[in-house]
Formats: structure tokens, sequence, C-alpha cells
């Protein structure tokens, strides 16, 4: 099946109109997952992007991210705090697409009360999923549309099942995670698997050199950045793991796979999406 394209524009419409984004991001030395998955957002074509972090963060993270709107959350030294949940579903009120988990540092009923409350789509990463690891039940409650994206040791957590046996048979665990939880799964690694349980795809963009710091996080913010521009879970999560993917290849080609760095992928988006699009290399 060919992947999705991004939609077509109107020249005269506001850039607002393709998505405002909130990414819940970041704690006390994690403030560079918060701006790589804000900044990937914008890369990937999202109009605005809200960036929420805890309180103590906000004028670190802003120094960092002059794109985003910064807003401080409850904390509990240096992650999310009693009340950050109530913080953070008012300001959903105003927003299309909820990212939660880089960097959070926290695992704890906020996130839990943030995902089953939110009706807005949502990409759930990283310490958002590990919020459920004790909890796995309580993952796929809730009615809004949401994209998983575990590494193989999280997806481990949620399922109680080793990591070798979810490396010995991608698929089918991550084709039985999606129908547990009620959402799309993207197993990301090797030949990253997205599946909503019924149709599943095999990712062919990427390379070893992807696997570092805060490659992970780019991918939630150009998948949150898709589903703004209204393409449905599935969908934006294939499309966005083969832009990233491919990303990391024109990166790999131009400063060498041993070399590669989250940032690179952030600065080769533009190109991915172009080729894509099947605009000029």
């Amino acid at each position: 099946m060919a992947l999705p394209r991004l939609p077509k524009r109107d020249p005269a419409s506001n850039k607002g109109d393709h998505g405002k984004i909130l990414v819940v991001a970041g704690s006390r030395g994690m403030t560079g997952a918060a701006v790589l998955a804000s900044e990937a957002a914008y890369r990937a074509g999202a109009g605005l992007v809200y960036l929420a972090v805890p309180d103590s963060l906000v004028s670190v993270v802003g120094a960092r991210q002059t794109c985003a709107v910064v807003r401080g959350l409850p904390e509990d030294r240096g992650t999310l705090g009693k009340g950050a949940s109530d913080r953070i579903l008012a300001m959903l009120d105003d927003m299309d697409i909820l990212a939660i988990g880089p960097g959070l540092g926290a695992t704890g009923e906020e996130i839990r009360q943030v995902v089953h409350s939110s009706t807005r789509p949502m990409v759930v990463d990283a310490d958002g999923l590990n919020a459920f690891a004790e909890h796995p039940e309580l993952l796929g409650r809730g009615s809004a549309p949401r994209v998983y994206t575990p590494h193989p040791g999280e997806l481990s957590r949620l399922t109680k099942k080793p990591v070798e046996a979810i490396q010995g048979d991608r698929v089918a665990h991550a084709e039985e995670a999606a129908r547990r939880f009620l959402g799309v799964v993207v197993l990301k690694g090797h030949e990253t698997v997205v599946t909503d349980g019924a149709h599943t795809f095999i990712n062919k963009t990427g390379n070893p050199g992807m696997a570092t710091g805060g490659a992970g996080d780019v991918l939630t913010g150009v998948i949150a950045a898709l589903m703004g521009q209204k393409l449905g879970p599935l969908d934006a999560a294939r499309l966005g793991v083969h832009l990233h993917g491919l990303a990391g290849d024109l990166a790999a080609r131009k400063i060498g796979p041993v070399s590669l760095m989250a940032t690179d992928l952030l600065d080769f988006l533009p190109a991915a999406i172009r080729k894509h699009q099947g605009g000029r290399k």
C-alpha cells in the first residue's frame, strides 16, 4: 500500500490551521527531549507548538526553544507533580493533538490521568508508556485515538514479556499490543513495525546511525504534527516513521552514520519531506 502524502495547503490559509500541538515533555536533566520533540513537530509542518514542562525548567527550555510557546506545570523535584494533569487537560481544550512522554522522568498518576481523560488524539512515548508499566490494563482506556511508540524495552515493561521474545517476532508482539491497548503501535528498531492490530507495515528507511539518544523524541514530534494535519493515527504513524528514517538516511549520506545525532534528523527532515512529496532533491 502506498504511503500517504501530506495534505495540500491553501496558500492563503494561516499556518495555525495546520495543527496546534501540545508537547508534554522534559524533566531535570532531560530538557533536550522536550526541545527535540517540539522542534520536530514544527519541522514536520505543525502550525503552532506549545511545550509544557515542569515549572523550574521553563526558563531553561525557553532559552533553547525559540519557536514554541513554553508553559510551566506543577512539579515535584524536577518532574511532574500533583495538579499537573489538571493543568495539562485545561491546556488541551485549545489544542488539536497531544504528544506526551519524552524525557518526563515521571511514571505516575498524573500521566495516567491525562492519557485517560484527554479527548484529543495523542502520541504516547517513553515515560508516557512507562507510567503504565505497573498498570498496563489501564493503557487502552479513554476515547481518544492514540499512537504508542515503544522501543522493545518499553513494550517489554508493558506486556511483561522478555525483550528477546519481542525481538524474535516483532510483528506478532506489536499486533497483539495494538489490539490489547486499542491504538496504533510503532515498535521502534531495525525495520520499525507500524500496526493497528489489523493492518501492519514494515518500514524500510533508516540506518544504524539513528540508534542514538533523542531520535525517538524526534519521531514523537513528527507523528504528532502529521496527526495535526488531519492524517489518521495509522497513516500519520506510517508516514512519520518513513520520513524520520528517510531524514536519517539523508543525514548519514552527508555526515556518515557514526557521527549522526538526533539534531541532524531535524536538519534533514525538510529534505526528506520534499523527497517524499516529489520535490527536487
